[in-house]
Parts: structure tokens; C-alpha cells; sequence
């Protein structure tokens, strides 16, 4: 006997009809009609249960501060880190944990169960460091929260900002950040990334770094990043976000430095919402976009997530922590609009980033915990066609979170009352 069987339900991996029993918080049979009982049975109706997504990119310090203390007039990535550092001063860790907890509220409600947020640590006070560090321990009990050491402004172009990104990690903090492209110089930047990553090393850590977050088809931090990951041997432990140089890059260039991160086992974040929100503005027409080459780094095999980044922030008026949204756009800006690449976008939001922050237990198979989702869509096409609403999340085999189903009543002559927006029945890809 289960505690909980899903009945009848489609499986991001193309597996349809299959029953999900659980017990004490655990998946332990996924097969087609369970032969047993359980004390709870949600029949799913066919529709698609998925582990839980996953954003391998944010910053949660900065979240629903929108407006304060002004509004980002130009909506560049400039102005919003000069108004950051306009609100730092004003901070307060009450402030920062009231604003991350409601976020972590709203990324429940949208199946969201596990976020990497970067933390600003060139404030010698650390108290945006604190305040995560104590929602981090708040939410374990629903979400994962994976903190990396940032220094927003620049490793070492801040005063201090190395001490304190030590000082952070010694708090708890779990990866290693860094902005070379912040740094003064090229090689100052790459003097940067040795250093971050060798304290990465000495210390067992990950490391994921904004990284040629710019339009310059000259910076060239990744292949720093990727050269350090070799030498140190933190293959697989590597992360470079953004990578929005790429978008600019020489193709010549580009066919020598894949192959450099695929050795090197470096993986790539790309932030569509934001990437093209804030590349490009300095052109006029053509006007480039900015995100990375998201098919490009997935044909030479290199692991690609998306991530939010930005929700309600100096940098992002919008957004509400749904990870379909943000598949969605990725999925237009890459161009990939194939049917398998539409699912490695599905992916992008769920296993890969998963994978890239090491998440224990992850996934729809005896043995995982038992964290799913419960979609309103019969596969992952339609979950991101339809941003699909979340009729159900489960943390650990328990309930956290449940949604009506997005339905429309129409009062017209001659016509069914209530619309359906999803794939006619029965019809097979």
C-alpha cells in the first residue's frame, strides 16, 4: 500500500498512462496501473506530471524592489546597477527576507522548487547575505535554495569585495561567484577568475559566474572560465551565465571555444527574459538581442538551463517566478521551434538545471523524492504553449500548492460553452 498514487499520468519523457505510488515522501513504483492501493489517489486524466522546475539563475536579494528607492527610468542594465547601489545603503535584512519569502511564495504556487540565487556581498555588512542565509534555512522545508557568493561590483574593482566574498562562504554561502566583465580591465577580469576559481577549489565549492554579460564580441571571460576549470579540475562544477558576448562573437572564434567548454565540463545559463530585455541597446538597426547560442552550445553537447534572473528589480519591472514563461520566451529568441527543441526547452527549466546545481533526488523515478508537478497540458509542447496552469505541487509526496483549472465560459449562439486551449484528442506527434 502507497501513501499516495497520481493516476493516469503523462510523463515529460514521452510515457503516457502510468501511475506514480508513493510513500514516505519518496517515489516508489512508476509504471502503468499500479496494482495496489494507497490513502490518497489524484487521478491526473492524462495530463502531464513533471519534477519540479528549477531556476538556475536570480537574485533574490533584489527582488520585489521594484520602485525603490526610484524607478529605472532607461531600463538598462547600467542604470539598474547604479540605482542597486543607490538602494543598498537603504537595505534592511528585515526588508530583504519579507520580500524573498513572498517571492518563495509565488514560486511555490508556480511549481518552482528549487532556485540558485546570486547574493550582492560588496556590502561589508553582509546583510543581504544574512537575510538569505536565514530564508534559505525558512523555506527548506518546500524549496531548495542554493546562494552564490556575488560581488556585484567586481571582485576585485570593489574594495573589499574579495574579503568579503570569502566572508560570505565562510557563512554558509555555496558557490563562487564573479563579473569579470566588470572588472576595470581584461586582465583584470581574468585575474579574477583565477583567483575565484582556485577559492572554489581550495574550498570543494561550485562555481557560476556572470560571465560576458555584454555586447563586446571581445570579452572573452568563458574561455578563462573554461581554461581554469581544466587546470583545477572542477570539470562538471563550472558554470558560466549569460555568456551574451556569444551573441556577437565570430563564428571562427565560437567553433574553437565550444569544444574548449565541452572539455572542460562547463555549463551555460542563458536569461531570456532579461538577456534580450538588456543587450542591444546600444544599437540602432539591425538591433541585436542578445541571448547566448542556446542551440549552438546544445549541439556540442554542453549543458544549457534557463533562469528568471530578475523579477520586479532595479533591472525588471515584470515577471512573477513562472519558468514557462521564461521557456517560452527562450523558445522564440533561440528559434527553437522544432519539436525536440521545444522539449529541451521544457528541460531547461527542470533536469538540466537540476543537474547543474546537483540536486539530490530529482526527477519521476523509483527512489526520487517525491516532488511533481501537476499540469494542466498533456506534454511539455503544450505546458509551454499554454504556460499550463499548476493544478497541483507536491513537496515530498505532501500537497504545497493547488490551482483551479484555467477554464473559459463563452455566451455565444450555436457554440460550446466552455473552451478548450489545449491539442485536440487524440491528435499524436
Amino acid at each position: 500500500m502507497f501513501d499516495t498514487i497520481l493516476r493516469h499520468c503523462n510523463l515529460p519523457d514521452g510515457r503516457t498512462d502510468v501511475d506514480i505510488g508513493i510513500s514516505a515522501g519518496r517515489i516508489t513504483a512508476v509504471e502503468p496501473r499500479l496494482a495496489a492501493t494507497a490513502g490518497d489517489e489524484i487521478d491526473a486524466a492524462g495530463q502531464l506530471v513533471s519534477p519540479p522546475f528549477v531556476d538556475a539563475h536570480f537574485h533574490m536579494d533584489s527582488t520585489l524592489s521594484y520602485g525603490l528607492p526610484r524607478v529605472n527610468q532607461s531600463g538598462t542594465l547600467l542604470e539598474g546597477i547604479a540605482l542597486w547601489g543607490e538602494l543598498k545603503p537603504l537595505l534592511t535584512q528585515d526588508a530583504i527576507v519579507e520580500r524573498a519569502l513572498a517571492y518563495c511564495d509565488w514560486a511555490v504556487a508556480k511549481g518552482l522548487l528549487a532556485i540558485r540565487s546570486h547574493v550582492d556581498v560588496c556590502d561589508p555588512r553582509l546583510l543581504a547575505t544574512e537575510a538569505l542565509l536565514h530564508v534559505r534555512d525558512r523555506v527548506k522545508p518546500y524549496l531548495d535554495l542554493q546562494l552564490v557568493a556575488f560581488p556585484q561590483d567586481g571582485a576585485l574593482r570593489a574594495p573589499g569585495a574579495l574579503d568579503n566574498l570569502r566572508r560570505a562562504l565562510d557563512m554558509g554561502v555555496d558557490v563562487v561567484g564573479g563579473i569579470p566583465h566588470f572588472e576595470r580591465t581584461m586582465t583584470d577580469g581574468a585575474a579574477s577568475v583565477k583567483l575565484l576559481c582556485e577559492e572554489a577549489a581550495q574550498r570543494g565549492l561550485r562555481v557560476d559566474m556572470h560571465c560576458d554579460e555584454s555586447d563586446d564580441p571581445m570579452s572573452r571571460h568563458i574561455e578563462t572560465l573554461a581554461s581554469e576549470s581544466v587546470r583545477l579540475g572542477l570539470q562538471g562544477w563550472v558554470t558560466g551565465s549569460h555568456l551574451t558576448s556569444m551573441h556577437s562573437m565570430d563564428n571562427y572564434y565560437v567553433s574553437k571555444l565550444l569544444p574548449l567548454m565541452r572539455e572542460a565540463g562547463v555549463a551555460a545559463i542563458a536569461n531570456p527574459l532579461i538577456n534580450i530585455t538588456l543587450q542591444g541597446r546600444h544599437d540602432t538597426y539591425p538591433k541585436r538581442r542578445g541571448m547566448t547560442r542556446v542551440p549552438e552550445l546544445l549541439a556540442a553537447g554542453i549543458p544549457v538551463a534557463f533562469g528568471h534572473d530578475c523579477v520586479m528589480d532595479p533591472w525588471y519591472g515584470l515577471g512573477s517566478g513562472d519558468m514557462l514563461e521564461v521557456a517560452h520566451m527562450g523558445l522564440h529568441v533561440a528559434q527553437m521551434t522544432g519539436q525536440d527543441a521545444m522539449r529541451a526547452c521544457f528541460r531547461a527549466v527542470t533536469e538540466t538545471p537540476a543537474a547543474i546545481l546537483g540536486l539530490d533526488g530529482y526527477g519521476v523515478a523509483p527512489g526520487c523524492r517525491a516532488d511533481l508537478v501537476l499540469l494542466q497540458a498533456r506534454d511539455p509542447v503544450e505546458a509551454i504553449r499554454l504556460r499550463a496552469t499548476r493544478l497541483l505541487v507536491m513537496r515530498a509526496g505532501k500537497v504545497v500548492a493547488r490551482t483551479a483549472p484555467a477554464t473559459a465560459t463563452l455566451s455565444l449562439p450555436g457554440r460550446p460553452a466552455e473552451v478548450d486551449f489545449g491539442l485536440h484528442r487524440g491528435q499524436v506527434f
